[in-house]
């Protein structure tokens, strides 16, 4: 320890001396220049005088200021120096001190360094002899003393760099991050990832672990709610932070210029760095995280490298600063150690900042081990060796370095010096604020500001009689220089005592302030200024202020300024596109703040080209619809409707009221509706019933997305942030209409003046009353639908109806509503019209109409509103037979009435006549005979799934429920339809158990009758005994039969045990036989019988669980259901799916057990593996792979391989543990994480491997992220297997994978000699420097300009650009400085120009070395929607059953990527260029030498490169068109040249001008060009454009050859739904149907394309139904063979087809080669021995020489390819013994 002490006191820094700034932000005292200089001698005897004056002042320092701090660190051992050691070092700090004292005095005076040197020396002279005695000189003591300043610093970008740890304030909570106040006006940002390690696990729950959780209902405790950073921090919360970045952000200030942003992590781990367990002493300060929330109080993690130290909070210690309904797990506090437990492993905590803060007497820091317990947040008693006008230095506890800059010293903006305030040796409470981790020694910052000593919050807005502008962006009228810091800025009063801004030096005037002045200047102390605040730091209390005039008069400075609804202007600065062309417009509003206009916000009216009218630069004045401070996003609008609206601005459904108007916009089309946004976040509910006063069908037909609407609210619910609001005209009523309208009776008859029709209503006005009325279609008559729309074409607008029908009056609306049905008109008339529930008479037949049709009945309308039902069973059964019941909406119906419950204001009708209805007069006397337990007959009326309607005696109703028909099991003939064996009409004894209550499903004791007509509940079994079984009667372990009620959507089907009783059973308890459960309504049918035993009984809540597996009882005792604990490992079981994710299927085994299939687990080919394809509900069966009963977690698979047939191939192999793979394994996975140092990918359930981001490609990516994303397949070689850290390493690169791949080249690979191609990167008048191609790292070199040319070459430039391509030959290469040099000179190449015309790798070099316009290096560009114009002929050729093969000639070359520069692309400079071309030899001839001397040294005839490369420019094209016309390949490649260039139009225009040149016999030319110009629109142009191009191709063309070129198109683009509907469309024309293609592409389409396998075999006998009889067997077998080539077909039904035709034809020599086709493409195990049975059926039918000859030569080429020698000689002997019998024959 003894040299450890030593280097601290002798250690310092030397660059700083006594002139040294005030700051570390460049802070310099004021220079008095006008004092007189001294002179050495003066300047000697004035140090000596302040010494002596100093010492007499101060004597009682003589012992040592020091002498209470000499126990600097108790813990540290026992002390290794002498006591002389000792004492010499206590005098020697008792000088230092008093040097420092006269010195800094004088540098208060502000005296120059040299002289500050003299007094140094002058001060010291006193202790020159003991200097003598230690042999050093006065420049040793000096320079010594010099070291040994402290340099005062404050915070700043510069200083604040990683690893620091700094002290802030909460003083944003946001759901990304936190934002915290620094010291110096800094702010930091601690992003959601960076908080705690909980919150990290937290997060990775939402994400991934929430897919585990299923639809079963299961509770999933806290983790369910979202991440909520304000429930677990609070502004104004002091926290220590670790700063992790310093990089660049982007954001602006108001001064225009970018800040850099400062990345912070709370995590304890970091906060921490450098405590153990021994730095945990009282009084200390550490950083915690709520790890548990216990009964008596919080465990603590404190994040040290021991995890065994933990921390505790209690809650029964006053000052805990905690509650525990507050505390939330992950939640970060900074704490106060108050003591250790007994073991010390538990230290005591408290989070009260109110405690912490109090360090009058305590909670300061006495003692500490060593000086990393000094972090930021920890008190200290703070001893002052130095004070200036910058700020004060001192020590802790006579080692530790700190500093205070002026913010933190207390003196700033209070005008006084801090040596004033602050005297050396004055110990001071302050608490450290921050590090410096780049200091050359150990100095911590520190403030002794009051609020941050305390740990609170500085209030500074101090209720006084002068109000203080605390909001952000406001201007101050008078603020006033209090206090001026030459070059930082300027300190001002605010106008409100104890409210004080800063001024920085660059925020002051719009010119470039030097330096400021305290006496004289515009800015001297007690000036009044005009300023804006534009921030505050709660850290320093101030305001930060701008007296900038520019920033003044900003209309914005925050996106907290900008109001909703506010008018503002801005100008245009670019598009924004998308995949839809335009997807918005970027304004700008200030230097600092952009907004957004959406698409549909542009213009009140639908822009075709947005971009002509929204230029870069253009002004525009806007609206503002929104702002997000959290995502500082702001939202205009442009159009002209809101902007220029005098409407209130409806932001808050608070200020809106019903009646309220104002304009709004459709953000989202409904069927029955749409949505209507205002501003902020007001939207409304806009019903198609209010959209429009006459009918409307469908929204879509009559209104748009970013439709204007003007808008009435009708309704709005503030606290549910609802309304709904209406387009209608609020004109009201007068009196006379109001009084018309109530006096108007439903059941009257009117007249009207037909206003407006359509063909779903007509409007009308009233006569004599002006009210509005209108009539549905349906009811002018009433017969068929076709005569109502007849009837209405023949209405005209204007014409008088007569004697109308009033059915119903809409009050709200103000609408009648009418009818001219002659039924209720005749009804009217009569009287019978039902309007009243006094006109309703049972048995009266009554007319009325369909008002809605349900499965369960009709409902009909009469007048007043007045709606009767009619149940199913009322009707008649032919109605019952039909669909809808043979009925439509609004159809005219006659029933009768059945029975009226004037209570409920209902009654029930019925279609069968009156004479079959059971009235009360005809069952009265019957039903009161009857009695509980009564035998009686009865006749089955009707037998129904679950029940037999049977009737009694006089009429009397009764059912037979299910349940009550058996006795015993073996009674059930048929158990899937078990009342099958009664006939109707046959007598059954039955016994009376009760009243049936069809309403709950139950029966009820024979005193509780109900309704006119009551439904007995009988019993058919023959010891029955109790009147109905019930739920308490039953025990677990009871076997019962059990009758199936109906299948629920959630994985249940439900059962009848007795009329009473219903219980449920799981698809994993219904059956063993997995195959059972893919058909549940087949295989368990409605009504079915089920053996079942009582699982369990909950009579609370009426729940009875049943099950139906064989081994649900063994003996006596009931096995309980599928537990986790049964689970076992291996076995295979059917699950109910019950979520599916793009990651995952959940399945549900039981109601407690839930597993996860993850992507490696679907299927046995990881590109099979889709997990979309099931859907809920789904049964499938999984094989159990892992089972983690701590976590209650178990991993499934549904691998082919594991569930159905372990000899299945397996192309991915399955790996559960890390055992499984080994180095040099190429695998596949799924990427699972994308993080900032590499990426995850999953290669099983539990098996994860790490991918280094060098380890992604073999070349340099700068963005890598975006080469890999999460969920893509990859492949990868294993680099490292780690079975004890559990860690796989894999490797992704091309190099590792692929045999086939070419490494790049290198330096190292670089020879003399060697012939590269490359890039012109820069040129310059002595040479140029050129990238080689294809390497990596890059490659570059120069080559002078004595290489370039044969020729002398003056400027390199005049013949080369920047990008140009070029060939270059390698002339040397300098290993050790990395050099390599280049020569173009066409010497270099003439070896290779002689075979240049048969190599196909010249082709894309330039002959003589010169600039290429083409970059051989770049892909063809990939134009959006697969328009791939240069491989048309592949297109336009291909077939959607069969593919063919193109010739080569054919295919188009791609077209380079061409330079811009000096061509005319529109092709006008063709003629000149033949110009030019022809004129050249005149010149060269007819020239004199001095003019051949001024033409380029080097001249090359690039006419042959057309040949060597192609076109190149729009030069090149034309001139080539010149000589092919005709050639469709050359027109498309050049539409494929101007779509590089983005001219969209010229390329149309080049189609266009290609089919008026190419001669009209060349129809297969003109055909692919009209495929290139349907390819274009589809990637480019609208629907509207394509449906053009299309309409115009089948004029020109063959038409079923271009629908069958579009649907390829679509088919290639991804645009499915629209080539299934073109499919649609060409099915419904009749030239097309008889064609047998389009069935079959169509069928082809469906089932591999849209995997709608159903869809595509129901094409079948509708195609036989098309097509000729003799094209029936060919296209049936096509369909076959789908089945069998398809991935999405059933070979099985494949086969079967081939049986049925072969059986039918069975000479069919195709049919049969097909079939044997088919199956050998097959390849899978069981293909050969069907293959081998295929031949043996074919070879013993009789067949002549030639097809015994092909088909025995067949068989014996698969049996030697296939088989073995036995088989061969089989097929030999087959073979001779087939000749010999035919030769018999003869």
């Amino acid at each position: 320890m003894a040299s450890v002490k030593r280097r601290a006191e002798d250690t310092g820094r030397a660059a700083k001396r006594l002139k040294d700034s005030i700051t570390s932000t460049s802070m310099r005292p004021t220079q008095k220049l006008k004092e007189p200089a001294q002179t050495p001698s003066q300047a000697v005897d004035e140090s000596s005088r302040r010494t002596e004056t100093q010492h007499a002042d101060r004597k009682p320092l003589k012992s040592s200021v020091l002498k209470s701090d000499d126990r600097a660190f108790p813990r540290g051992g026992a002390s290794v120096l002498t006591p002389l050691e000792h004492k010499q070092i206590r005098i020697q700090a008792e000088r230092d001190v008093l040097f420092e004292q006269g010195g800094k005095k004088r540098m208060a005076a502000a005296t120059e360094s040299d002289t500050d040197a003299e007094h140094i020396e002058s001060s010291a002279s006193a202790a020159t002899k003991k200097r003598r005695r230690t042999g050093k000189t006065k420049q040793d003591v000096n320079s010594e003393r010099e070291g040994r300043q402290i340099w005062i610093q404050g915070l700043s970008y510069k200083s604040l760099i990683p690893g620091s740890i700094v002290l802030g304030q909460i003083t944003k909570i946001t759901s990304r991050d936190l934002a915290l106040s620094l010291p110096n006006n800094l702010t930091g940002y601690v992003p959601l990832t960076a908080i705690s390690p909980k919150v990290n696990e937290k997060i990775e729950y939402l994400l991934e672990a929430s897919d585990t959780q299923g639809d079963n209902g299961e509770a999933s405790g806290d983790d369910d709610g979202d991440l909520d950073l304000n429930s677990m921090f609070s502004e104004g919360q002091y926290l220590r932070a670790y700063v992790t970045s310093t990089s660049g952000s982007g954001t602006s200030d108001v001064s225009h210029k970018t800040k850099r942003k400062i990345e912070l992590s709370i995590d304890p781990r970091l906060a921490n760095a450098g405590l153990s367990r021994a730095e945990m002493v009282n009084n200390s300060v550490v950083q915690a995280m709520v790890k548990s929330v216990e009964d008596h109080g919080v465990v603590m993690d404190l994040g040290l490298e021991d995890k065994n130290i933990q921390g505790f909070i209690s809650f029964k210690e006053p000052g805990s600063g905690l509650k525990r309904s507050e505390v939330q797990e992950g939640a970060v506090l900074l704490c106060l150690v108050t003591g250790l437990s007994s073991n010390g492993k538990v230290v005591k905590l408290i989070a009260d900042t109110q405690r912490m803060g109090n360090v009058k007497k305590s909670h300061f820091l006495s003692e500490a081990p060593n000086v990393d317990v000094f972090l930021p947040g920890t008190a200290v008693q703070v001893l002052v060796t130095d004070a200036t006008r910058g700020g004060l230095t001192g020590k802790v506890m006579g080692m530790l370095d700190v500093t205070a800059d002026l913010f933190h010293s207390g003196a700033g903006g209070l005008n006084i010096d801090v040596a004033e305030k602050y005297k050396i040796g004055d110990r001071v409470k302050a608490r450290v604020i921050s590090t410096f981790p780049n200091s050359e020694t150990k100095k911590v910052g520190i403030s002794l500001l009051d609020h941050i000593v305390t740990l609170s919050t500085r209030d500074c807005t101090p209720g006084t009689k002068r109000p203080l502008p605390t909001a952000m962006s406001s201007i101050v009228e008078s603020a006033k220089v209090i206090q001026v810091v030459p070059t930082m800025g300027l300190f001002l009063d605010l106008g409100v005592e104890g409210s004080r801004g800063f001024a920085h030096i660059s925020k002051i005037s719009e010119n470039k302030i030097e330096s400021l002045s305290e006496s004289t200047g515009a800015y001297r102390v007690g000036s009044v200024h005009r300023g804006r605040i534009i921030a505050y730091n709660p850290m320093d209390g101030l305001y930060q202020m701008s007296l900038q005039k520019s920033v003044i008069e900003e209309p914005f400075l925050r996106i907290e300024d900008i109001e909703v609804g506010e008018v503002v202007k801005g100008t245009v600065e670019r598009l924004i596109l998308n995949t839809q062309g335009i997807g918005g417009v970027l304004v700008k509003l200030t230097d600092g703040i952009t907004a957004l206009v959406p698409a549909m916000h542009l213009s009140d009216i639908q822009l075709t080209h947005p971009e002509r009218k929204f230029r870069e630069g253009f002004p525009v004045k806007a609206r503002v619809l929104s702002t997000d401070t959290d995502r500082r996003q702001v939202r205009l609008t442009l159009k002209k409707t809101l902007v220029n609206s005098d409407a209130p601005v409806w932001h808050d459904f608070k200020s809106i009221s019903v009646g309220d108007e104002a304009p709004g916009t459709i953000i989202n089309m409904l069927p029955h509706g749409a949505v209507v946004q205002f501003y902020g976040n007001v939207r409304a509910y806009l019903p198609v019933a209010e959209m429009s006063e006459a009918y409307i069908k469908d929204p879509m037909n009559h209104f748009r997305l970013g439709q204007t609407v003007h808008v009435r609210v009708l309704s709005v619910e503030p606290g549910e942030a609802s309304m709904k609001v209406s387009c209608k005209s609020p004109s009201l009523f007068d009196a006379s209409q109001e009084v018309a309208f109530k006096n108007l009776k439903p059941g009257t008859f009117v007249s009207g003046i037909v206003s407006e029709k359509s063909e779903e209503a007509v409007l009308l006005n009233l006569e004599n009353s002006d009210l509005t009325a209108t009539i549905r279609v349906e009811h002018l008559v009433d017969g068929p639908r076709s005569k109502a729309l007849s009837t209405v074409k023949n209405i005209r607008v204007g014409q008088t109806l007569q004697e109308l029908v009033v059915i119903e009056k809409l009050e709200r609306r103000h609408l009648v509503v009418l009818s001219n049905k002659p039924s209720l008109k005749k009804a009217a008339h009569n009287g019978s019209l039902i309007s009243r529930l006094e006109d309703l008479k049972e048995g009266r037949q009554v007319a009325g109409y369909i008002r809605n049709i349900t499965p369960e009945g009709l409902y009909v309308q009469f007048a007043g509103n007045m709606v009767g039902m009619l149940p199913k069973s009322q009707a008649t059964p032919e109605m019952a037979q039909l669909a809808a019941f043979g009925y439509r909406k609004d159809q005219s119906i006659a029933p009768w009435i059945l029975s009226i419950d004037h209570a409920r204001k209902r009654f029930v009708l019925t279609m069968k006549k009156p004479d079959a209805t059971v009235t009360e007069k005809e069952v009265g006397p019957s039903t009161a005979n009857l009695k509980l337990g009564e035998h009686v007959k009865a006749r089955i009326s009707s037998i129904k799934e679950t029940q037999l309607n049977v009737r009694l005696a006089n009429g009397v109703q009764g059912r037979i429920d299910v349940s009550e028909v058996f006795d015993r099991w073996e009674d059930i003939e048929d158990s899937k339809h078990p009342l099958r064996k009664f006939r109707k009409g046959q007598e059954m004894n039955v016994k009376i158990l009760g009243i049936h209550d069809a309403r709950n499903h139950r029966c009820l004791p024979i005193t509780h009758r109900q309704g006119k007509v009551p439904v007995f509940e009988l019993s058919a079994k023959t010891n029955s005994e109790d009147p109905c079984v019930t739920l308490d009667k039953l025990t677990v372990g009871e076997e019962s039969i059990a009758f199936v009620n109906n299948v629920s959507a959630d994985g249940f089907i439900w059962a009848n045990l007795s009329p009473n009783v219903r219980g449920s059973i799981s698809f994993s308890d219904l059956t063993s036989d997995f195959s059972l459960l893919q058909d549940l309504e087949k295989n368990f049918p409605v009504g079915s019988a089920l053996r079942t035993t009582v699982k369990a009984i909950d009579i609370s809540n009426q729940r009875l669980d049943l099950t139906a597996l064989s081994q649900g009882v063994n003996g006596d005792t009931v096995v309980g259901p599928l537990r986790l604990e049964n689970v076992i490992h291996g076995s295979i079981l059917p699950g109910r799916v019950t979520k599916v994710t793009e990651r995952s299927v959940v399945v549900q085994l039981s109601d407690t057990v839930v597993g996860l299939v993850g992507l490696t687990e679907l299927a046995d080919d990881f590109t099979q593996a889709n997990p979309t394809i099931y859907r809920k509900n789904d049964i499938v069966r999984v094989c159990v792979l892992d089972v983690d009963i701590p976590n209650k977690r178990i991993s499934l698979s549904m691998r082919p391989s594991r569930v159905l047939d372990s000899s299945l191939p397996v192309t991915d192999r399955q790996i559960l543990k890390i055992e499984d793979v080994r180095v040099d394994d190429i695998v596949r996975g799924f990427v699972q994480h994308v993080a900032d140092n590499g990426a995850f990918v999953v290669l099983g359930p539990t098996v994860k491997a790490y991918v280094r981001i060098s380890d992604i490609s073999d070349s340099f990516i700068k963005d890598w992220k975006s080469a890999i994303e999460v969920d893509r397949l990859v492949t990868g070689r294993i680099v490292m297997v780690d079975r004890t850290l559990n860690h796989v390493g894999i490797s992704l690169k091309a190099s590792h994978t692929s045999p086939d791949f070419v490494p790049p080249l290198t330096f190292e690979s670089l020879k003399p000699g060697q012939i590269v191609t490359g890039k012109i990167r820069k040129v310059e008048d002595f040479g140029a420097f050129i990238d080689v191609d294809g390497s990596n790292p890059r490659i570059s070199g120069l080559c002078h300009r004595s290489q370039v040319a044969d020729q002398r070459v003056q400027d390199v430039r005049t013949l080369y650009e920047e990008g140009d391509l070029v060939k270059a030959k390698v002339l040397s290469v300098d290993a050790d400085k990395r050099r390599v040099s280049f020569g173009l000179k066409a010497e270099y190449f003439k070896d290779e120009s002689g075979s240049e015309g048969d190599s196909e790798d010249d082709e894309a070099q330039d002959e003589e070395g010169v600039a290429l316009e083409g970059d051989p290096d770049e892909d063809q560009m990939d134009l959006d929607g697969d328009l791939n114009l240069e491989n048309m002929h592949a297109i336009e050729n291909e077939d959607l059953v069969e593919e063919t093969d193109v010739g080569k000639d054919d295919d188009i070359g791609p077209v380079k990527g061409l330079t811009t520069s000096g061509f005319d692309w529109t092709g006008d400079s063709v003629g000149q260029s033949h110009k030019d071309a022809a004129s050249d030899p005149e010149s060269e001839d007819g020239g004199t030498k001095k003019r051949r001397r001024r033409k380029p040294e080097i001249k090359v005839d690039l006419t042959g490169d057309l040949d060597a490369y192609g076109p190149r420019s729009v030069v090149d094209f034309e001139r080539l068109l010149l000589g092919q016309p005709n050639s469709s390949a050359l027109w498309i490649q050049y539409m494929a040249f101007q779509l590089q260039l983005n001219e969209i139009q010229k390329a149309r225009d080049i189609a266009e001008r290609a089919l008026r040149t190419i001669n009209i016999r060349e129809e297969e030319e003109k055909g692919n060009v009209w495929i290139s110009m349907l390819n274009l629109e589809n990637a480019y142009g609208s629907d509207e454009n394509v449906g053009e191009v299309f309409a115009r191709a089948c004029q020109y063309q063959d038409s079923w050859e271009m629908h069958q070129k579009l649907a390829s198109v679509y088919i290639n683009s991804g645009k499915h739904n629209k080539a299934d509907s073109l499919f649609q469309t060409m099915l419904t024309t009749k030239d097309f149907r008889a064609n047998p293609d389009l069935w079959l592409n169509y069928s082809t389409f469906l089932m591999n394309t849209l995997n709608a396998s159903a869809r595509a075999r129901e094409l079948l006998p509708r195609a036989l139904q098309s097509m000729p009889s003799n094209q029936h067997r060919l296209l049936t077998a096509k369909f076959a063979g789908l089945e069998f080539h398809s991935p999405n077909g059933d070979p099985e039904r494949g086969r079967t087809i081939f049986e049925g035709l072969v059986a039918e034809w069975p000479k069919w020599t195709q049919g049969w080669d097909m079939w044997v086709g088919l199956e050998k493409a097959r390849n899978d195990d069981g293909m050969v021995q069907r293959v081998r049975s295929l031949f043996e059926r074919i070879a013993k039918q009789k067949m002549k020489k030639r097809r015994a000859r092909f088909v025995f030569k067949w068989w014996l080429e698969f049996e030697e390819a296939e088989g073995n020698e036995k088989t061969v000689e089989v097929v030999k002997t087959r073979a001779k013994q087939y000749v010999e019998g035919m030769e018999s024959e003869d």
